[in-house]
This record gives structure tokens, C-alpha cells and sequence, in this order.
């Protein structure tokens, strides 16, 4: 019986293998892109994002960070680095279309695919993407190169309904995710102008699956804070930015 060591080391090398006959294929875009809507939203152009975030991967098949949310109608130019010496990829999809993919990857590691919501990145090396999340609901992203996402090379992206976003049928978000936009009740208990925090005791803030508490938040903008002091009874709505807890509206509590 082979020992758990030999066990590893073969999939490792299988792993190394299938990542060398990957390599060839580019899957950077290479022509005009396809728009055509998915359940996780449609390509987006250069042009229109308002927002940049910069996804690290590492050879310890792990992306930094690993949890993302954006608003739905947001369009977001991912700017993804590999810091590591192995190839590595980042697709965006369902938990389903992922698993689907990655079996795939495994019975033909030569299969070649360029899509908008996948960018291929060589050792040390950087590529964009660009995505319009037009629908909203939990998503995740992951390196399919076989041997990679079975190690856990995953992430999640949380996609909120905006009263901002688009209002077509097809963008319309489900009842079960409209709860997301309501405001949570509070109470200030400290304004710290400096650092540009406020310290809250607040309800359960349902977006962020966050119990009651006393929490210390980033503000979005600055001039929250002139509004505010200590003791003031409140409504306030709260996300989850870049791993940091950020405010973006109060308003005095009815």
C-alpha cells in the first residue's frame, strides 16, 4: 500500500504536468470580446469601470483576498498579479459551472477556452479583467488548472441589489436578496475625525450576516462624520469594502 507521502507527491507531479501542457494556450483576450449575459452578469469595457481591484495569486493556491462584494450594475477592472512561479488563472462563475470546468480541466488538460470572465496569467506577470456584475447573488472565482482548484484555490464574490442598479426584468433582483439594501438601526459611540472611523452600537446588519454588536467602521466619505457625535440615535448603511468595514450613509433615526 503506497505510503500518504508517495500518495502526494504523485499528485503534485500529475498537477506540475498538466499545469506545463496548459501553459501554451493563452487565455487572455485576444479578440473582440463576447457579450453574452451569464447568471454571474456579462463582459465589461475598459472604459466603463469605476472601480479597480488588484487580485494577488500565490503559489500556496490562494488568492488575496478571497471574499469580494459589489454592487449589482457595478463594473469592476480586476487587475490580477502572480506572485508565484507556477501558472495560474482566475475564472468567474457559479460554484456549479466551476466544478463542471475543473472536471474537465482534468480529463483534457490540453482543452483550450478564452472567455471574458477568465484571464490566464503567467509567473510574475499581471492581466486585467473587466466584468459588469449586472445580476445580483453569490458567485465564486477560482484557478481551474487541474491539481490548483482542488487544493482550494477559490474565492466568493457577493454581488448586492442597488436601488442604483439596473431595473430590467432580466437584471431584477429575487425577493430573498431586496433585504440586503435595508438600513440598520444604531447608536453612535464614538467619532474619531482623524482616522475617519465611527464607533457604533448596532443591530443585526443583515447584508454582512453581522449579530448585534459594538463595532468600529470606516466611513465611505468624510462628511458623515460632521453630522454625527456620540449618543446620537441612528440609521446607517454598512459594507463589506476590500475586507474593511466601511460605512456609506447615515441618517438621524425616525
Amino acid at each position: 500500500m503506497k505510503s500518504l507521502r508517495t500518495i502526494a507527491m504523485v499528485t503534485i507531479a500529475s498537477a506540475a504536468f498538466v499545469a506545463v501542457a496548459h501553459e501554451g494556450h493563452d487565455h487572455n483576450k485576444s479578440g473582440p470580446v463576447r457579450m453574452e449575459q451569464k447568471p454571474w452578469g456579462i463582459a465589461g469595457k475598459a472604459g466603463e469601470a469605476r472601480r479597480t481591484i488588484e487580485l494577488r495569486m500565490s503559489d500556496a493556491m490562494r488568492f488575496s483576498p478571497d471574499r469580494i462584494e459589489v454592487k449589482q450594475g457595478e463594473v469592476v477592472k480586476f487587475v490580477v498579479r502572480n506572485s508565484g512561479k507556477m501558472l495560474h488563472e482566475i475564472v468567474i462563475g457559479t460554484r456549479k459551472d466551476l466544478d463542471e470546468h475543473a472536471d474537465l480541466m482534468m480529463k483534457f488538460p490540453n482543452m483550450e477556452h478564452d472567455e471574458p470572465y477568465m484571464a490566464h496569467v503567467k509567473p510574475g506577470t499581471t492581466a486585467e479583467l473587466v466584468w459588469n456584475f449586472n445580476r445580483p447573488g453569490e458567485f465564486d472565482f477560482a484557478c481551474l488548472i487541474a491539481g490548483h482548484y482542488q487544493a482550494g484555490m477559490v474565492g466568493k464574490i457577493r454581488v448586492v441589489a442597488s436601488s442604483q442598479a439596473l431595473t430590467s426584468p432580466e437584471n431584477s433582483p429575487p425577493a430573498r436578496v431586496r433585504s440586503v439594501t435595508e438600513m440598520t438601526e444604531g447608536e453612535v459611540r464614538k467619532v474619531d475625525i482623524e482616522n475617519k472611523k465611527i464607533t457604533l452600537k448596532h443591530g443585526e446588519i443583515k447584508n454582512l450576516d453581522m449579530p448585534a454588536m459594538t463595532m468600529v467602521f470606516q466611513v465611505k466619505n468624510p462628511s458623515i462624520l460632521d453630522k454625527v457625535k456620540a449618543g446620537d440615535k441612528i440609521r446607517f448603511r454598512a459594507v463589506n469594502e476590500n475586507g474593511k468595514l466601511t460605512v456609506t450613509e447615515v441618517q438621524a433615526a425616525k
